[in-house]
């Protein structure tokens, strides 16, 4: 039995619209590199000083389809009292996102865009220790998705308090 009616996502000739996610450009929007103690902070040490990282994201709408994404990076290296280093990045991307449920933007912009930035922004970091005299830095992998879940859990808990 045939039908006269088109599969869903098709547009009547055939072609079904694939929903789309393009970088048009990435950018570094600030890069901060401090060593408060050099060159007394670039001595060998005889174990590792504590390295704290943060990781933040942004995303911001330029139009209906295109959005800015800003993938905040910060590390601080300490031993002891004394800061050896504190770099502080932000790297942002602009995103056309096409074609997508309403429902699949918010983990686009705050999962699938910083998970394309990051690798760009790894080096930025890793170069910009290693030319203050440090060995580089090597972020680890993020688990975007699971800090996307964090923020929610945590809204969804704050906004709960508000209501009570």
């Amino acid at each position: 039995m045939a039908t006269n009616e088109a599969p869903e996502g098709a547009n009547g000739n055939g072609n079904a619209t694939q929903p789309t996610l393009n970088v048009l450009a990435q950018y570094v929007k600030d890069l901060s590199f401090e060593s408060p103690g050099a060159p007394n902070s670039l001595r060998g040490r005889d174990k590792a000083p504590g390295i704290n990282i943060n990781v933040n994201v942004n995303a911001n709408p330029m139009t209906d389809k295109q959005f800015d994404v800003n993938l905040t990076l910060s590390a601080k290296a300490a031993f002891d009292k004394d800061v050896l280093f504190n770099v502080e990045l932000v790297y942002g991307g602009v995103f056309r996102i096409d074609g997508f449920p309403q429902e699949h933007m918010l983990p686009l912009l705050f999962i699938e865009c910083p998970r394309l930035l990051f690798p760009f922004a790894r080096q930025i970091i890793a170069e910009a220790t290693r030319n203050g005299g440090f060995p580089p830095l090597m972020l680890d992998p993020i688990d975007f998705a699971q800090m996307f879940q964090q923020k929610i859990a945590e809204e969804q808990a704050a906004s709960k308090v508000k209501v009570s």
